[in-house]
């Protein structure tokens, strides 16, 4: 007895060694050294150095001058990455009816020359309530707003949409898109920064 309980006390040690203290330095070693970027949370930092935001975390905009992101489920206002998760409320849910409504309401007041309907993801968010992207013709349906907000010509703007579409993963992965945050610091940098 006393022998099996030895072997399975080292077989204990091992494994918890390799697979707890060996294995996760290792990979967090590769990382660093591959990628590391994406390793460090793809952050995203101002002129200035100071870090405001990651590529993979949606924020809420609100402003006419920028491009807006789906909405939010995560946490009390939204955009919360501690509390990433969706809505859970499902196609027969007045709640989530009602603040689809609301939300279109909304959309078409900003968007008075806002051509055809609303998008969809504009309205409705993604199952982590943090999605950072936008499909190309979500962020181009919003043109018109942030050019007349900005006091420039709406082809202006529209280049710089077209400018910051990232493409297919591998050219065959997934669809087009448009990182929010990117594109209005693009913008920034384009026409200088707005209220």
């Amino acid at each position: 007895m006393m022998e099996a309980t030895l072997t399975a006390l080292r077989v204990t040690v091992v494994t918890l060694l390799l697979t707890g203290l060996l294995y996760p330095l290792a990979m967090t070693g590769i990382g660093q050294v591959l990628f590391p970027h994406q390793a460090n949370g793809s952050l995203i930092t101002d002129a200035s150095g100071r870090v405001i935001g990651s590529e993979l975390i949606g924020q809420g905009f609100s402003s006419p001058g920028y491009f807006w992101p789906r909405p939010s489920a995560a946490g009390a206002d939204g955009y919360d990455a501690t509390a990433s998760s969706g809505s859970n409320l499902g196609p027969t849910s007045q709640t989530l009816r009602d603040r689809i409504v609301t939300d279109v309401e909304r959309l078409r007041e900003a968007h008075v020359d806002g051509a055809g309907p609303v998008p969809a993801e504009l309205v409705t968010a993604s199952a982590s309530g943090l999605d950072p992207h936008l499909s190309p013709a979500a962020a181009l349906w919003q043109v018109e707003r942030v050019a007349r907000a900005r006091g420039v010509a709406a082809e202006r703007v529209r280049r710089v949409v077209e400018a910051n579409v990232e493409g297919r993963t591998f050219g065959l992965l997934g669809e087009p898109r448009v990182n929010v945050l990117q594109l209005n610091l693009a913008l920034d940098r384009q026409f200088g920064r707005t209220s």
